[in-house]
């Protein structure tokens, strides 16, 4: 029984260190899966709403099949001049606490008690540059929490919402599905399938 018992836990232990492998896809470095990509990881500097580094290193991870889609866009866009920056990719859940203490409003910070799907490497916080990496006008700065950040607020240039339109309709043409509240902020197709996860940039990748 001892010898049953001692299994079972191996195989349990094993089980947990793996998790990310058994309860949705592997994860992968964005930086080496889209060519061109820019990152700007803005949690990984004090660039943010927090006034806070959160983030170890500028790492931008999403699951395989996200990653691969997006791939997708940043090729499409890179017909028309344009391309992407990447401000929050994978988000680990005890990060999404910190951001929830300080701002508890669903609208804008998914309640960690549910889990984003930052959390679950299925979605993407991104934005627009040209061809020589400059950022493109938009309807406000990143992390506004306000109503101009909407998809339907009118509140903006011309300039501003044909960009937003461009980026929402590049995303959605591969899958990715916009946040109403968040013009920057894009779920992955089936986030669904993929675990809430809270290891570091590194573990993750293992």
């Amino acid at each position: 029984m001892r010898r049953w018992a001692l299994l079972i836990l191996s195989v349990a232990s094993v089980s947990c260190t793996g998790s990310h492998r058994r309860m949705g896809e592997p994860f992968v470095d964005v930086a080496e899966t889209v060519p061109h990509v820019i990152l700007d990881i803005r949690y990984a500097t004090a660039d943010n709403f927090t006034g806070k580094i959160l983030y170890p290193e500028k790492r931008c991870l999403l699951r395989r099949s996200a990653a691969e889609k997006l791939r997708l866009v940043q090729e499409d866009l890179e017909k028309i001049g344009l391309g992407l920056k990447a401000w929050d990719c994978y988000r680990p859940l005890h990060i999404q606490h910190k951001l929830w203490e300080l701002v508890p409003d669903p609208r804008y910070v998914a309640d960690p008690e549910r889990g984003s799907r930052h959390n679950r490497g299925a979605a993407i916080d991104i934005t627009l540059v040209d061809d020589k990496g400059r950022e493109q006008e938009m309807p406000t700065g990143y992390d506004d929490f306000s109503k101009r950040a909407h998809w339907d607020s009118l509140d903006s240039s011309a300039r501003a919402i044909k960009n937003r339109e461009i980026l929402r309709n590049a995303m959605m043409a591969h899958g990715f599905t916009p946040l109403r509240t968040e013009w920057w902020h894009f779920d992955a197709p089936n986030w669904r399938k993929h675990s809430l996860f809270d290891a570091s940039f590194e573990k993750a990748l293992e």
